[in-house]
């Protein structure tokens, strides 16, 4: 990796650019500094079309107005974090700024001013304010590391007019107009210091805890364009468990690691990465749920729980689960409580419908499993006292399912009420995903039980007569299993 010439940050491109400490270069002189301000040619982009989800953002701005009237709105994407000395981790919008904007670059923030409508009503004047094209004549563009030359070209505030529908700034000149803004102010929260400083004195924590909630929940129902995504995004991700099926052997040579590897090539080829880190978890690693280490060996006879997602470039993530043989034939035990898991999630997804309550799937696959460990002897009957009870959750551990969508576990911030204890609608997305998990130290199962873990999760939206699976294209049925993987292997 080169070396940048200095440290400076693009808010400091107005000021001169500094020397990097120990640079190879002692300093720039006025010839080279007079030379690199010319000679370059006009890069601006025209016409260009806006972007795919540019009316759905639009509608979505519209929604946060009406909810917010007379208030000023401000929605942060974010800043670049360090992950070492003056290297930064790779860049990920927040998920409220992109689900109302589509931009997806570092600094940026959106604005909403509120404003007085023709008919009287209250409505909102939205702007992006965003880092523009580098300074080509203090040298900001190839001097500074955040300049275009070390990272890149960006887009013009024109054109992300263009791309975005929304008016565009310069987000340097935004901390000084917050500072002077009046009245009431909404901020979200945890992406941007530097904002929230500005309006330290004009929020409330609780008031900015409402602005987030409301996002959250918004994100309930996807529109025809999520679910678009939702299906690009499971499309990739049965390719990639595809692509791991292929390279087993070479996991057995090597390590988990290589299973990881293999299925982030395809999140990467197809997608902007993967939605959350990759769980490759062979033999006794399957019991434990986020298993992310992914340093342990595959082993043929044992199985590996996959559980992997792929995220689309525009940050709708796919979270799918397959347990698999290793060698591609499930052992006598092993399938025995794979079928237990499928038959669970049959009827979980079975319960999924407009109208049920999100609670149902869950509780319709947990009365299978727990019907399941009393018919096995693992706890005492009868079905109903280990629910009541919750004795299940011993060997089930975790809920059955969650939100999906811009976030691996979507809509996080939304009310209990509009979440967990809500009635189903077309458009919702959740994953059905229920597990038996056995612990290799645990002593209240028979020998064999121990070191199994199996779950399988699969992504399902929700519909206007039933459900769909958007993640049908892997097979989940144990025999369906075994011959896809000796298909793939073959």
């Amino acid at each position: 990796m080169a070396e940048e010439l200095t440290p400076a940050t693009p808010e400091e491109s107005e000021e001169p650019i500094k020397q990097r400490k120990n640079s190879l270069y002692p300093g720039v002189s006025d010839e080279l500094a007079e030379n690199m301000k010319s000679g370059w040619a006009d890069t601006e982009l025209h016409g260009l079309e806006p972007i795919a989800q540019a009316e759905h953002t639009a509608a979505r701005r519209t929604a946060l107005s009406a909810h917010f009237p007379g208030e000023r709105l401000v929605i942060p994407a974010g800043n670049l974090k360090t992950r070492s000395n003056d290297t930064e981790y790779p860049f990920r919008a927040s998920v409220e700024y992109a689900y109302l904007t589509g931009n997806l670059t570092e600094d940026g923030v959106l604005v909403l001013e509120p404003k007085r409508l023709p008919d009287g009503k209250s409505g909102h004047t939205a702007t992006i304010y965003l880092l523009p094209r580098s300074d080509r004549e203090n040298g900001e563009f190839w001097l500074s590391g955040h300049g275009e030359l070390w990272v890149g070209r960006r887009h013009s505030l024109a054109e992300a007019e263009q791309l975005y529908g929304i008016p565009a700034a310069d987000v340097r000149e935004l901390g000084d107009k917050l500072r002077e803004a009046t009245g009431p102010v909404r901020v979200v929260r945890g992406y941007d210091a530097g904002i929230e400083a500005a309006l330290t004195d004009k929020v409330t924590a609780e008031r900015d805890e409402e602005l987030r909630v409301f996002l959250s929940e918004a994100r309930l129902v996807k529109d025809e364009f999520e679910a678009g995504e939702l299906q690009k995004a499971v499309d990739s991700t049965v390719r990639g468990f595809e692509d791991v099926v292929r390279v087993l052997d070479k996991a057995e040579a090597t390590s988990e690691r290589y299973i990881e590897g293999t299925f982030f090539l395809r999140a990467r080829v197809e997608g902007n990465d993967i939605g959350y880190g990759s769980i490759c978890a062979a033999g006794a690693h399957a019991c434990t749920l986020h298993w992310v280490r992914n340093d342990g060996p595959v082993r043929s006879g044992d199985l590996l729980l996959l559980d992997a997602g792929v995220e689309t470039h525009t940050l709708y993530t796919a979270d799918v689960t397959r347990t698999l043989p290793v060698n591609g034939t499930y052992s006598e035990i092993q399938k025995k409580i794979y079928d237990a898991v499928y038959e669970a999630q049959e009827a979980g997804i079975a319960a999924v419908r407009p109208g049920a309550k999100y609670r149902d799937f869950h509780d319709a696959a947990q009365r299978v499993l727990a019907a399941k460990l009393v018919e096995w002897g693992l706890v005492e009957g009868p079905v109903e006292r280990v629910l009541e009870l919750g004795l299940q959750r011993r060997w089930t551990l975790h809920g059955t399912g969650h939100m999906l969508g811009m976030d691996v576990h979507d809509c996080a911030a939304a009310r209990t009420e509009t979440y967990v204890d809500s009635t189903l609608e077309p458009g919702m997305c959740l994953t059905v995903e229920p597990g038996l998990y056995f612990q290799a130290d645990d002593l209240t199962v028979p020998e064999e039980y121990r070191g199994i873990g199996v779950r399988i999760e699969d992504d399902i939206l929700v519909t206007e007569d039933g459900n769909r699976n958007l993640s049908a294209g892997l097979p989940r049925r144990s025999d369906e299993v075994e011959a896809w993987m000796a298909a793939l292997k073959g």
